[in-house]
């Protein structure tokens, strides 16, 4: 099961790395590149479209109308390495778990990310269909799974990068998502969120959680998460007073 929009650079390449799974459901939501006419053309691919709410949202209308007990969860940008397609038939063949996390690994701007607080990316990635839901959460969501969990051991190389004006735009979407949870949260923005929250994510990531040490990439990480992080909370502040 994926959702896509704009995904016609890779997701031909991504849907080929899924060669051994008998359906893939693809869940567009309103592509205006040729994605979908190239999902179309692969034989176990069946494509649906719905108006993208929030990300929990669609992946769990994705994940019923898969019509089998197990379920892969990647997002094109993930790629199914030969090593990682092997442990997944043998964990489905053993049947021992409800869900299996795998390890992602960044890379960014052209370089394998090491640091920078991804070095525990562990995200569910493969489940059974009885057993797993996304949370609800609009954006960031995570699985939450009825029954026992396991590890795989391959990691799942995440190329999150497409071009900066992307990656840009898509923390923008992030934190308009994340503004409208904490406002439905009722929690609240004011001159000291919008001063110490940015501040205190650039240096986590930046020194406590060792991006210095992933160079540049590292610095950009750092700086362009700060930002997205002023923004939600400069969002916020705007939603509480009515202000578009």
């Amino acid at each position: 099961m994926v959702i896509t929009k704009n995904e016609g650079q890779i997701i031909e390449q991504f849907l080929t790395k899924l060669n051994f799974v008998d359906q893939i459901v693809l869940v567009d939501s309103g592509s205006q590149d040729d994605t979908v006419p190239k999902a179309k053309k692969f034989k176990n691919v069946t494509v649906l479209t719905r108006p993208f709410d929030n990300f929990s949202a669609q992946k769990n209308f994705g994940i019923e109308q898969v019509k089998h007990e197990w379920i892969l969860f990647f997002d094109p940008d993930e790629s199914v390495v030969p090593a990682l397609k092997q442990e997944i038939l043998e964990a489905v063949a053993k049947g021992t778990k409800d869900a299996y996390y795998v390890r992602r690994q960044l890379y960014f701007m052209g370089k394998k990310i090491k640091y920078s607080g991804f070095q525990t990316d562990w995200v569910i990635r493969l489940g059974r269909k009885s057993a797993c839901r996304y949370n609800g959460r609009l954006v960031h969501e995570t699985m939450e799974v009825s029954g026992s969990t396991g590890k795989l051991k391959t990691r799942l190389p995440h190329h999150t990068y497409k071009s900066m004006p992307d990656y840009l735009a898509k923390l923008d979407q992030y934190s308009s998502l994340q503004a409208q949870m904490s406002f439905e949260a009722g929690k609240k923005a004011g001159l000291a969120q919008l001063i110490w929250r940015p501040w205190y994510r650039f240096w986590h990531q930046y020194i406590i959680r060792l991006g210095i040490l992933d160079g540049l990439p590292g610095y950009v990480l750092a700086t362009i998460n700060a930002h997205s992080v002023f923004k939600r909370y400069l969002k916020l502040y705007l939603l509480q007073r009515g202000i578009q």
